[in-house]
């Protein structure tokens, strides 16, 4: 295990980078936690497996270092990071059996052989293979093989770190809980430092301690699951976490009130904005339909089972807002307002910290003007 420090990373696939946008990942500097499970989360082409590769030793970067327990790495190959990595497509040999695949590795490193069967028999269990581990892999399928290929990455205890680069893209959905929930366990169990690149925020939010989302080549939070949730950093991330993800409202700040479509919100406090575009950003989760507050009319309604999403129309902008189970629509719901400590003030997409720390908020007044 290892602590992973980033210093001043910045990577380009170009020979001779001019400017920022020629950049697949932008200089980051951050220190992963040894001992901790992260998942890096973030569209296609942000620069997850780009940052995953560096880490790996399988990309030079460009500009910064890697460091394992201040030890420098950068230019050391894979092979001598000691790290494991599972990649998003299976890479087993399929000449051997299953119980071969998850012992190469073991073997390599010359443990004894009650060693590496007491791991095997254990791996091939949670992974679900026991049954299997005398057959050849050439003739299994290809979500088999993936199951393979983690196990292998998992059967070691002695590794800086376990990277999974989307590991579960051809696992079906039922085995896909069935193995973060193993990885979990082995994360517990053993204390492994493990980064695991995703696009799936479910995948993420239950698998990682820390998520990491990126967004055009930029960390752009890093947090828990519950705080990217209450205090996204950027309006990316309540985009892209939350379904349906976070409302935004175009807003004119006055003192501690903002004024949205004609109506004055009570923020609580006051924010330190410097002139920049402000908009106000609400959950769905926290939007509440009824009689007064800000103008609204209600477009659809989706009946997902534990839940309905009400679809409305505020000043021309669709938002979106979650009534629980057993509830419905209020009958004469012409208006919005937003449950105190759902609110969340952005200045050109970045989050501003109000005044005094964080504090519950988003009371609205009926002094619309």
């Amino acid at each position: 295990m290892a602590k992973i420090t980033l210093d001043t990373l910045a990577h380009s696939y170009l020979d001779a980078p001019q400017s920022p946008e020629d950049f697949a990942l932008k200089e980051l500097n951050h220190d992963w936690t040894d001992g901790e499970a992260y998942a890096l989360l973030g569209p296609s082409g942000c620069g997850k497996s780009t940052l995953l590769n560096i880490i790996s030793g399988l990309l030079i970067p460009s500009h910064g270092r890697v460091l394992f327990d201040g030890r420098d790495v950068t230019h050391l190959p894979t092979a001598e990071r000691n790290i494991a990595q599972v990649f998003q497509f299976p890479v087993v040999y399929d000449t051997m059996t299953v119980r071969q695949n998850l012992a190469f590795p073991l073997k390599n490193r010359g443990l004894p052989a009650d060693e590496i069967r007491d791991r095997v028999a254990r791996v091939g269990r949670m992974i679900d293979m026991e049954d299997a581990l005398d057959r050849r892999a050439s003739g299994l399928t290809a979500d088999a093989k993936q199951k393979i290929s983690l196990g292998r990455g998992m059967v070691r205890d002695d590794v800086n770190a376990l990277l999974f680069d989307e590991p579960l893209t051809v696992i079906d959905p039922h085995m896909k809980w069935e193995l973060r929930t193993q990885l979990k366990t082995l994360h517990r169990e053993f204390g492994h430092t493990m980064i695991y690149v995703t696009h799936d925020q479910t995948e993420a939010l239950t698998f990682a301690d820390k998520v990491v989302v990126m967004y055009d080549g930029r960390v752009v939070q890093i947090g828990t699951p519950d705080e990217l949730f209450e205090r996204p950093g950027h309006t990316f991330v309540g985009y892209f976490i939350g379904s349906p993800g976070m409302n935004l409202f175009d807003a004119e700040i006055e003192g501690t009130a903002a004024r949205i479509a004609g109506t004055r919100v009570e923020l609580g406090a006051r924010y330190p904005t410097s002139g920049g575009t402000l908009k106000i950003g609400v959950r769905p989760e926290y939007i509440r339909m009824g009689e007064t507050g800000i103008p609204a009319r209600v477009t659809r309604v989706e009946d997902v089972g534990r839940h309905k999403i009400v679809r409305l129309d505020v000043d021309g902008h669709p938002v979106a807002a979650i009534a629980g189970e057993g509830q419905g629509v209020p009958d004469g719901a012409t208006h919005v307002q937003f449950a105190e400590g759902g609110v969340n003030v952005y200045e050109n997409d970045w989050r501003v910290t109000p005044e005094g720390g964080d504090r519950p908020g988003g009371r609205i007044r009926e002094d619309a003007a």
